[in-house]
């Protein structure tokens, strides 16, 4: 038995164990509706089919609706047979410690520097330093390191969604070069 089963006695036990399962009877509710809307949902997709794509649009949602019913009804037999979920075994943060606002601004600035210079300076420099800085804001100090991973992250990314997606993303002042 766990430490809060054994805490529990009496009228005040049983009553928090209800309110428990009504909250988990209310996720197994929220999950359902959530797979009956996508089941609607996608049986109002009108059926379009292409020599590249013999199925259409709908199969994806249709099974994740169907998906999303199966695991609220798997789960409500779970709650029904007694089953809970484990308790928080929490993290290694101190409850009562201070945000780090030294982070958090560094942070917030790197990422509005990488929105302003995405259009001039492209995605391979801009994503560079977007990863070396917020390594750096998280406390790498290893600089050459990060910057070749930063550098090799954006490579990646660029050629990935360029060939991988067909999408651009912007090369800024490398354009001609990539």
């Amino acid at each position: 038995m766990s430490d809060r089963e054994v805490d529990r006695t009496g009228a005040a036990g049983a009553a928090e164990t209800t309110r428990g399962d009504r909250a988990q009877y209310g996720v197994c509710a929220a999950l359902a509706g959530l797979g009956v809307l996508l089941l609607v949902d996608a049986a109002r997709i009108p059926h379009v089919t292409s020599s590249n794509d013999p199925l259409g649009p709908r199969p994806v949602p249709m099974v994740l609706g169907v998906l999303l019913i199966v695991t609220a009804v798997v789960y409500t037999i779970d709650v029904w047979r007694g089953g809970v979920g484990e308790a928080e075994g929490g993290e290694d943060v101190e409850p009562g410690s201070r945000a780090d606002w030294k982070t958090v601004l560094l942070l917030i600035v790197v990422f509005g520097a990488s929105a302003m210079l995405i259009n001039p300076l492209g995605w391979v420099i801009t994503g560079s330093l977007l990863f070396w800085g917020c390594a750096f804001a998280l406390g790498n100090r290893h600089h050459i390191r990060g910057l070749a991973i930063g550098i090799a992250l954006a490579l990646i990314t660029f050629y990935g969604f360029a060939i991988g997606l067909g999408v651009s993303l912007p090369a800024g002042i490398l354009k001609g070069i990539l």
